[in-house]
């Protein structure tokens, strides 16, 4: 790592607006909101519709800037194969805009500030968590994994699970069986979800070596998987609303009819298995799928809702 920080990159004269540009697309925003939806859906969850306002807020913040943080990171680390993959190259790193060092810098105060809001803000518990799931994205994921197995992307999952964690611990500075239960929805979702990515880009990853799982065993393989994963995925979310009982009718009936959809796109591609365009559509709906559980997490957690559903039901 020292190696890379010390390397010479090129230095390019930019105004403060496309400086300010450069050092947010360091933390890849479209990935963060996401990390954050599922932070959103766990809070209600746990406060059963009745989560605070400013915790909320000083939640979110510094689960975003924890993200933010991670994923400069991950930029410093990767920028050899940002350099080399046609759709990375014009990062800042690689593309001279940021320096490593500075990248490093900025990576470090967006930790530090995150730690910062949610220890004093939430809880030690919730900080702890936040910082754990940089500390397990960048040096198990990124730094162990990604460039050396083919299950890459599923023991590193649970990065992306743990702002689930983090915001059942905000709202009961505890961890109770139904946030490792939505800390299991997001990583059996991780896999269809990222392979799906993988497929479409599977010649950038053999060009820089990363072990893909398209890349080591193929399509027809990497497809097979994304099938088991989505049919352990369906009945793992009804497990909120049986036998824990968190979640009512509407996330039960929302989580049914998604969870229908999300089986076909993975049959669709077992079929097809070199099918890029079917592969995209896999990857497209799996982000909607998993924003809109999240949502009826959120709504089912109202108590308007569950009056609503007695009314009708009396």
């Amino acid at each position: 790592m020292q190696e890379l920080l010390n390397q010479p990159i090129e230095s390019k004269n930019l105004t403060l607006p496309e400086v300010i540009q450069s050092y947010y697309q360091l933390t890849k925003p479209r990935i963060i909101p996401l990390l954050l939806i599922t932070t959103a859906a766990a809070m209600w969850m746990a406060s059963d519709g009745a989560t605070d306002p400013v915790l909320f807020l000083v939640t979110v913040v510094g689960g975003m800037l924890a993200a933010a943080s991670a994923q400069a990171m991950n930029c410093i680390y990767d920028r050899d194969i940002d350099y080399t993959m046609e759709r990375t190259r014009s990062r800042p790193i690689p593309s001279g805009r940021v320096t490593p060092l500075n990248a490093g810098i900025f990576a470090a105060v967006l930790a530090g500030l995150s730690f910062t809001i949610l220890a004093v803000f939430t809880n030690l518990l919730a900080a702890l968590l936040a910082m754990a799931g940089i500390g397990f994205y960048m040096w198990i994921y990124t730094h162990l994994l990604k460039r050396h197995t083919p299950q890459n992307i599923v023991i590193g999952g649970a990065a992306g699970a743990i702002p689930a964690l983090v915001g059942c611990a905000a709202v009961t500075n505890s961890l109770s069986i139904e946030a490792w239960v939505l800390f299991a929805i997001v990583f059996l979702w991780t896999p269809p979800h990222f392979w799906a990515l993988a497929l479409m880009i599977k010649d950038d990853y053999a060009k820089v070596g990363i072990p893909m799982l398209p890349v080591v065993a193929g399509e027809a393989e990497t497809v097979k998987q994304m099938w088991i994963y989505t049919l352990l995925l369906i009945p793992t979310t009804l497990l909120l609303v049986y036998p824990l009982g968190v979640a009512g009718a509407f996330y039960g009936i929302s989580a049914i009819g998604l969870g229908g959809v999300f089986v076909r796109e993975a049959w669709k591609l077992l079929q097809a298995p070199t099918d890029k365009g079917i592969a995209k559509s896999m990857f497209k709906y799996s982000i909607l799928y998993m924003m809109l559980l999240c949502t009826a997490i959120v709504v089912d957690s109202l108590p308007q809702i569950h009056n609503a559903i007695a009314l009708s039901i009396g």
